[in-house]
């Protein structure tokens, strides 16, 4: 499976040294798209690819489905162009709080026939959560993350301290950078307006760690993940730049467990 990836960043190095260098099963990254190709030449060389500016130009190049690992912004600019001609894979989540893209999106997957993969990023039981839901009985979820408080805020603070206790919806807005995986929990369960979420400032703690809690009728469940940075990129979860490599797996795998 050839892919196209978006941005040139720790996620998306990682990806390259993974599956290019690596020659990982049958899966190539090709074409990646950028906004300076002299900045990122020397990706051409050292993983042969072939860099991009023009979105039409990297669409209609040699692959099979396109790989986001860049930020928001990108998702919020470029997803409606992309669904249109590729399938994929999007990490920067949080973009799909915005209802009107969302929407848009869902449209164009409807009338084009192309799918859009949300990676599980840094936390787990995605699966669990949308099965117990399929019937509509879940009644709660809820996420209460804490991360390292300088990673957080500017404040020099002794003990750990709420920043944010709210709706989904709204802790996207003031953390677009920290809650991407907020907006997964919405997508999957009860929505952006009834998902609730914990942010805290822990100076304490060198990781972060999540806590997500689904209560409904088919019983309850907690699960603790607590991440490991991504060497590259200190800010950058090691799952979540995980969970793309893993998405990659399964859609080009034929043995395709849980979901």
């Amino acid at each position: 499976m050839n892919i196209g990836l978006i941005g040139a960043g720790a996620v998306a190095t990682f990806l390259l040294k993974e599956i290019n260098q690596n020659q990982l099963d049958n899966l190539r990254i090709k074409s990646v798209l950028v906004r300076d190709t002299e900045k990122y030449r020397l990706l051409e060389s050292k993983f042969g690819v072939k860099l991009y500016t023009d979105l039409n130009s990297f669409l209609d190049s040699e692959i099979d489905i396109v790989v986001e690992a860049a930020n928001i912004q990108a998702v919020k600019s470029l997803l409606p162009s992309v669904i249109k001609k590729k399938d994929v894979v999007v990490i920067s989540v949080g973009a799909l709080a915005d209802e009107a893209l969302l929407n848009e999106i869902s449209d164009s997957v409807k009338k084009h026939k192309y799918t859009v993969h949300l990676p599980s990023g840094a936390i787990g039981g995605l699966d669990l959560l949308q099965n117990a839901h399929a019937l509509g009985k879940v009644k709660r979820v809820s996420l209460t993350t804490r991360k390292p408080a300088n990673s957080l805020i500017d404040e020099d603070i002794q003990d750990s301290k709420v920043v944010f206790e709210g709706k989904a919806i709204d802790a996207i807005k003031q953390f677009p950078k920290n809650m991407n995986i907020s907006i997964l929990l919405s997508l999957a369960g009860v929505g952006i307006e009834k998902t609730r979420v914990c942010l805290v400032a822990d100076p304490h703690i060198e990781k972060n760690i999540h806590q997500v809690d689904i209560t409904g009728e088919f019983g309850e469940a907690t699960f603790f993940i607590t991440n490991h940075p991504l060497p590259e990129n200190p800010k950058t979860s090691y799952l979540a730049a995980m969970s793309i490599l893993g998405t990659l797996k399964r859609i080009n795998g034929k043995l395709r467990i849980g979901g």
